[in-house]
């Protein structure tokens, strides 16, 4: 991962709203969530709800997919994963530096 797609992930990260989306999402599972149960747990209105999805989703932070009439979004934990590790890849590295 390179530090512009790490930077687009974290930035999408970045509201309230659509962290508790992710959030509510990661803690679903691989079975992910309807627009209406995302909605239901989070009580975030339809139309901001839909907003939030698609930038979740511009940034690969979620991954959607049509189940009969309904769309269900779900985590994309592989990605979420690359994240962390990025952010953490150099950790205490430094630790031992006197500055």
């Amino acid at each position: 991962m390179d530090g512009i797609e790490a930077a687009q992930g974290f930035s999408a990260m970045g509201s309230d709203s659509r962290l508790a989306v992710l959030q509510t999402l990661v803690r679903a599972g691989e079975k992910g969530l309807s627009v209406g149960d995302i909605q239901a747990r989070t009580g975030i209105a339809a139309s901001t709800l839909a907003h939030h999805l698609k930038f979740l989703a511009a940034a690969n932070l979620i991954v959607q997919r049509k189940e009969g009439r309904s769309i269900v979004s779900t985590a994309n934990y592989e990605h979420l994963q690359a994240l962390a590790g990025f952010i953490l890849e150099n950790c205490c590295a430094d630790q031992g530096d006197a500055s």
